[in-house]
């Protein structure tokens, strides 16, 4: 194991040092258990454990965000454990992405750390289906709860424990448990996540943004925010960065380790999981950006004759009209509209067919929000057979070095995010497993998928 060095929070609440914390009862129990805690675990635990003069916590929201590996599943048991004993009668729940990832913390986890400690004697374990739970002598509970709209429905809760946030996709699980915790007279939220990705993570996504706001705001009661990770701009290879973002490094966890996972993990999902990055997509670019941006000619005159490609977001959150055309013996493309919403869709559509004469092509299934619209526009159908043809004809396009495009910031971060799904025989692009907005790359790929007969593949 490296030396240990010292690897201060990116983000972190600060210490009001004339309070007092359960900190300390934190760090006593982690000894018990036989796990000293290490010095970013003691942090989080002195300032989220802080009381006022009667004793009561002065921070009912905590979020924690740290890379994996780090300890964070220890420290919970920890922070678990000083409720329940030091407030009889307590209700703690544990949540995770899912059921399964719960019962696997609570039963090879937690629950042998706890029985081989002398603590062991004061807790009854209950491994039961959907009676999951840890019951202490003084009458208080840990239980697991499903991570949904019903969490912790007609149940008081004091702590509650939200794990994994980044499998979130939206606040149901905190808004099914606050309700049971507002009767209660101390009580506490924790949200504690690896990094994920804007476009797939949103609820933890505003929990940091809003977490790192409250931190450079200087606000010290109410919500507490903690987060190691690595610069944007720190080489994820050296042992620089790892040192700087991994403060288990040296601990428990060796540069060795980092670095085999480092050389066999997917760029992305290395950033996001042992980083701590948020980034655009968890594996690598489906087309290496290097070679995209070889393609580029921003400057080249636009083809005299196009198709069009329509998509839109999931929600309608936003769409993307894009063009392709011949020139040069290369199918050239372009994004011609990208915007919020789909109202502007349908009439900016309906300009540039008048304009540019052009045939239009679309997934109906991604378009049903305004699929009728389109209708009375002529638009053609790309069914699913299309829809998995589409993309292996822009891929293979790009392959050949046969596409041009001008270079448009919409598409690189399309691109950098996209990811692939299977559907029937062949593969489409995700929007689930994207971790950005790609309406402007499905666009131009239906755009390109217009040209799929003609003749200028031979030009």
């Amino acid at each position: 194991m490296q030396p240990v060095t010292e690897c201060l929070p990116r983000y972190a609440t600060t210490r009001t040092p004339e309070r007092e914390t359960l900190g300390r009862a934190a760090g006593k129990l982690a000894r018990l258990l036989g796990s000293p805690l290490m010095p970013w675990q003691r942090l989080v635990a002195d300032v989220a454990l802080e009381v006022d003069a009667a004793g009561r916590l002065i921070y009912r929201d905590v979020v924690l965000t740290v890379p994996r590996q780090q300890g964070k599943s220890f420290l919970i048991l920890v922070l678990l454990l000083v409720r329940s004993l030091l407030q009889p009668r307590s209700n703690a729940v544990y949540t995770a992405q899912s059921g399964l990832d719960a019962r696997k913390k609570l039963g090879e986890d937690w629950l042998p750390a706890v029985q081989a400690s002398v603590i062991g004697t004061q807790v009854t374990a209950y491994l039961a289906p959907g009676r999951e739970s840890l019951r202490f002598s003084n009458g208080s509970v840990v239980q697991l709860v499903a991570s949904t709209a019903k969490s912790g429905h007609g149940m008081s809760v004091d702590t509650a424990f939200m794990d994994e946030a980044f499998a979130y996709g939206d606040a149901r699980t905190e808004q099914a448990l606050r309700p049971a915790q507002i009767t209660r007279p101390d009580p506490q939220l924790w949200v504690v996540s690896t990094a994920g990705t804007p476009d797939a993570s949103p609820y933890l996504w505003e929990r940091v943004q809003s977490g790192r706001l409250a931190v450079e705001a200087g606000i010290t009661s109410g919500l507490a925010f903690f987060e190691w990770s690595a610069r944007d701009d720190a080489d994820p290879a050296s042992p620089d960065t790892w040192r700087e973002c991994m403060p288990a490094l040296g601990h428990t966890v060796s540069e060795d380790t980092v670095a085999a996972a480092q050389r066999s993990m997917a760029r992305g999902e290395f950033a996001r999981a042992y980083l701590n990055r948020w980034v655009p997509s968890m594996g690598e670019p489906i087309i290496d950006i290097d070679t995209w941006t070889a393609l580029a000619e921003p400057d080249a005159p636009r083809p005299t004759t196009v198709i069009l490609g329509v998509d839109l977001a999931p929600g309608s959150k936003g769409g993307a009209v894009a063009a392709a055309g011949v020139r040069d013996g290369n199918l050239s493309v372009s994004v011609l509209e990208h915007g919020p919403g789909s109202d502007w869709i349908a009439p900016r559509l309906a300009e540039l067919k008048r304009e540019l004469g052009a045939e239009v092509l679309a997934d109906r299934r991604s378009c049903a929000a305004i699929w009728d619209e389109l209708e009375a526009l002529d638009v053609v159908e790309i069914d699913s057979t299309g829809a998995t043809e589409s993309c292996a004809y822009f891929l293979d396009i790009v392959g050949r070095g046969r596409l041009r495009h001008r270079g448009e910031r919409e598409l690189i971060v399309a691109l950098d995010g996209a990811q692939l799904r299977s559907l029937g025989d062949g593969s489409t692009w995700s929007r689930r497993r994207s971790g950005t907005d790609i309406t402007p790359l499905c666009a131009v790929s239906a755009a390109c998928f217009g040209w799929r007969w003609e003749s200028w593949g031979d030009a």
